[in-house]
């Protein structure tokens, strides 16, 4: 069922907020020991993401990094003391935590290694097209591109930089990555899709690994976020995560404002709310000044390791909804969760179930892993 929405533009102040929680934590207080682990691994990191290469295996259709020209940004560097470097002045300002991607990642394993040796929490982006070994990055977590699912995938993603064609990637991720607790998919659905979501999560299910939603948008076109039929994509969506409760990571509430890009009190997905910006860039004055929340720290740099890039993706907001842009929405919009218990319930399914994408989070709280997320 879709989540009523109740529009409700004015967020309590941080003393309502601090008062409705005490007073909903006085009659649920089995809540506070989820909601102190909650906090306990947001308060672990401070997160960044790095262009690690501007080189890729391979070309996908929609694919913003190369739609939106970041391979020719700037200049690449491969010399190992600007990259030790660069990672050591993260560790100075307290970043603890870094999302490698490209370009793909796996194509210079060399640059990877001094995040691992100085970060406590590391994911990498990849194709899923080489692995990543076991022995030096254990506790990595790796997250594998997937859009569309079945031979979709292959015909959106499935193109040699030359332009060639080929078939067969999600299967040789598969079987790179069989049982291996590091692994996430990160399944962009599409409409054009909808009847290989099924067979995919349980090829998934069936493989060892876990996934989690994603939105197909198909940048570079002109209705990048274009969806003729939201409801029955919705519904598709909700079926597979109530079937597949263990293997779909992803929480009821998050995947109906991933497809729809509507909260319950009423806000609506974009810039003006998108907390995954560099918030030390200056074009992002005005939006800061807004009062919606950021993450504290967050930025983006570029292949070269110093250009600071303008948020987590595209920076052509009207055609994005990245799923993990909408989870820190959803993530840092905790005041609006406290009308009533079972709100707060639902955030903080909302909150394991975004922990539980990484394996160094589940390494720090078992819960996350174990804790199937509850219906909206």
């Amino acid at each position: 069922m879709p989540t009523p929405v109740a529009i409700n533009p004015r967020p309590p102040s941080r003393k309502e907020a601090k008062a409705r929680l005490q007073a909903l934590l006085a009659g649920r207080p089995d809540l506070a020991a989820r909601l102190a682990a909650v906090r306990d691994m947001g308060l672990r990191v401070t997160a960044s993401e790095v262009h690690l290469t501007t080189t890729c295996n391979i070309r996908c259709k929609g694919c913003w990094y190369f739609e939106g020209g970041f391979d020719a940004a700037v200049p690449e560097t491969s010399d190992p003391v600007v990259i030790s470097d660069f990672v050591d002045s993260l560790v100075a300002r307290g970043v603890t935590q870094a999302t490698l991607i490209g370009g793909e990642p796996t194509l210079v394993l060399n640059r990877v290694v001094p995040f691992v040796e100085r970060l406590p929490y590391v994911t990498i982006s990849t194709n899923g097209i080489r692995p990543l070994p076991r022995a030096g990055f254990e506790d990595v977590a790796v997250a594998i591109s997937l859009f569309g699912g079945g031979p979709l995938d292959d015909s959106l993603r499935g193109y040699r930089p030359n332009g060639s064609a080929f078939t067969g990637l999600f299967e040789t991720a598969l079987g790179h990555y069989r049982n291996d607790p590091r692994v996430i998919f990160v399944y962009a659905l599409s409409e054009e899709g909808l009847q290989y979501v099924e067979p995919t999560v349980r090829a998934i299910q069936d493989n060892g690994n876990q996934v989690t939603f994603n939105f197909y948008s198909d940048h570079g076109s002109d209705h990048a976020l274009r969806i003729d039929n939201e409801q029955r994509t919705l519904a598709e969506a909700l079926r597979i995560k109530e079937k597949y409760p263990e293997t779909v990571v992803s929480h009821p509430y998050f995947i109906e404002t991933l497809i729809t890009g509507r909260s319950h009190w009423g806000g609506q997905f974009g810039y003006d709310v998108c907390p995954s910006i560099s918030v030390e860039h200056p074009d992002h004055a005005d939006r800061i000044a807004n009062g919606n929340p950021v993450l504290d720290g967050f930025a983006v740099y570029g292949a070269d390791y110093q250009t600071l890039q303008f948020c987590c993706t595209s920076g052509n907001c009207a055609d994005c909804r990245d799923s993990q842009g909408v989870y820190s929405w959803l993530l840092v919009s905790a005041n609006r969760f406290l009308d009533d218990v079972g709100r707060l319930e639902t955030w903080l399914d909302l909150a394991e179930s975004y922990w539980r994408q990484w394996y160094w989070a589940q390494r720090h709280h078992a819960n996350f892993a174990r804790r199937a997320p509850l219906a909206a």
